[in-house]
């Protein structure tokens, strides 16, 4: 008797699109070696990994955070973000 394949296991669902007035903060691991940390200070503020900051705006892949601290905003990827929690 053949073998009947498996099924697939399920696919690990992605993590929930953010959105205009999200609460984010930074991911060390994808925000480290990119473009933006190259053109910012060698030594970033812990402040962005550590959150909250909130998404102003989305226009296509980047996102405007603004901090709770007297700062400017910024212009990060949208991969670089994450769900503050």
């Amino acid at each position: 008797m053949a073998e009947t394949p498996s099924s697939p296991a399920p696919a690990a669902k992605a993590p929930p699109a953010l959105k205009k007035g999200a609460l984010v903060r930074v991911n060390r691991a994808a925000y480290e070696g990119s473009v933006e940390a190259g053109a910012s200070d060698p030594h970033p503020p812990a402040y962005i990994f550590e959150g909250p900051g909130e998404l102003l705006v989305v226009k296509g892949t980047y996102g405007q955070v603004r901090w709770r601290r007297p700062v400017p905003d910024v212009w990060l990827r949208m991969d670089q973000l994450e769900a503050f929690s």
